[in-house]
């Protein structure tokens, strides 16, 4: 009896601790299991929020192009849009499709105010009527909407696992007031955009598969490893939403530049000839004055504003179309001088001073030497503009590390705090005349060279541009 007792009072012992040992596995088991579960569901609703945004991006991206690329030119070339005509058709089709390639985007359809599809993927849908439903209406009143639809068997769905998994964006098509300031703010259609996310959910679920199956292979070190694994998947989130961020900046500011380029060429192009003419016309005009001994300044202002609009002009046309240099060897020195010495009438004239600190043993680079005078030039000229009387620039040249840094330093007031940050923003100047592109003429020329530029103020006074390029 007491061997029995003692084993009676061993095994309950034993008993409560493979108790607790199974519910502790029951309980981790089951807390993994829920665990994995709100953590896919986290992971969904951020892929959720992020397809919208990203389908939100792409209609923007959409409507700018349609406005600048399909809407200006027509309403140029045919005064009307009409897509029912086949090259208009085509035209909306091809840039459209340019727009959203390799955006895995499945169907566009585009509506006008009559709740009709004008523009579609599918042409079966050209024309169908009041297809839009309650989103279109909320589009036509400026308020973007987007929806999740899934597809699947009752159990796929009742486990978040569909087949399909599309996003469907409503979108206002809204007038540019940039480009068509008269019809700035109007909604002039509606865009839906359809994606397809099936992959990226499948991803999702895929994942949690493998939490599951990792924690039946290491439930003793489950708690530990899913919060490793917790924290690193937050971070890796995070890293990777700043960088698509990042990109998505850089992308804006690409397609921004890249419009702002194309358009200036253009326009630049079609300015170009007839100014020509209305030069030729005045200088004419002032030979035929003078044969018949009549006196006006008329002709020559036109001459003169002519130029002046031609320079202008081709400050566009440098900056939206900059060339490859034409390497060669050079000396820095050398083109240096020959900007002093083209510029030395002004500087007497400006009554400036000109300090050079170039040493005679600088190596030569590879570089176009026309298009460094170019950039150092305009340098000078910004330098002169913002000198008084007797006022110095110093220009200083090293070399170090394998590259050439010059600096042009002058003892002016320097730049603003706040003007620093938008200097290099093209069409930005503080200067009632100009472009405001000249700055951005030296970059791509200094980038161009492989080098790099930066403009900071001086401890004391005055500003200093500093160039480095390699040798």
């Amino acid at each position: 009896m007491l061997q029995n007792h003692h084993n009676s009072q061993g095994i309950k012992p034993f008993r409560l601790v493979k108790f607790f040992t199974f519910s502790s596995l029951v309980i981790m088991f089951t807390a993994t299991i829920i665990i994995s579960a709100l953590n896919a569901h986290w992971v969904r609703n951020i892929l959720l929020e992020k397809s919208q945004d990203y389908a939100t991006l792409l209609v923007e991206n959409l409507n700018h192009q349609i406005i600048t690329r399909f809407m200006l030119p027509v309403l140029i070339k045919y005064r009307e849009i009409r897509l029912r005509e086949p090259k208009q058709r085509e035209l909306m089709d091809k840039v459209v499709r340019s727009t959203l390639h390799s955006f895995n985007v499945e169907m566009v359809n585009i509506y006008d105010h009559q709740n009709i599809i004008s523009y579609s993927f599918d042409e079966n849908k050209i024309g169908q009527k009041n297809a839009g439903g309650v989103h279109y209406e909320k589009a036509i009143n400026k308020e973007a909407t987007s929806r999740l639809t899934q597809q699947g068997s009752f159990l796929e769905l009742m486990f978040w696992f569909p087949q399909k998994t599309k996003i469907i964006t409503f979108a206002p098509l809204m007038a540019d007031k940039r480009v068509l300031p008269e019809f700035a703010g109007n909604v002039l259609g509606v865009v839906e955009i359809v994606r397809d996310v099936s992959d990226d959910y499948k991803k999702v679920f895929k994942l949690q598969g493998l939490i599951v199956t990792s924690c039946f292979i290491v439930m003793g070190f489950l708690f530990f490893v899913l919060r490793f694994v917790v924290k690193q998947g937050e971070k890796i989130i995070e890293r990777r939403a700043d960088e698509r961020l990042k990109l998505e900046a850089k992308l804006r500011q690409a397609e921004h530049l890249s419009a702002i380029g194309e358009m200036t060429a253009g326009v630049s192009h079609e300015i170009r000839n007839p100014l020509g003419i209305i030069k030729s016309s005045a200088q004419l005009l002032k030979k035929k004055m003078e044969r018949l001994d009549a006196k006006s300044h008329i002709p020559d202002i036109i001459v003169e504003e002519s130029a002046r609009l031609d320079n202008i002009i081709t400050d566009f046309l440098d900056f939206a179309k900059p060339k490859f240099p034409d390497f060669h060897p050079c000396r820095l020195d050398d083109i240096i001088a020959k900007n002093i010495n083209f510029l030395s009438q002004e500087i007497e004239d400006l009554q400036l001073n000109i300090k050079m600190d170039i040493p005679h043993h600088l190596p030569e680079i590879m570089a176009d030497s026309a298009m460094l005078y170019q950039a150092f030039l305009n340098l000078l000229i910004n330098a002169f503009q913002s000198l008084k009387p007797n006022g110095t620039i110093t220009i200083r040249a090293t070399h170090q590390a394998g590259s050439i840094v010059i600096n042009f330093m002058d003892d002016g007031k320097g730049i603003d705090k706040d003007l620093l940050k938008k200097i290099w923003t093209p069409f930005f100047t503080t200067k009632d005349t100009g472009t405001g592109l000249g700055l951005g003429i030296v970059k791509n020329i200094i980038e161009a060279h492989t080098g790099t530029i930066s403009i900071n103020n001086n401890e004391i006074t005055g500003a200093n541009v500093r160039i480095t390029l390699p040798v």
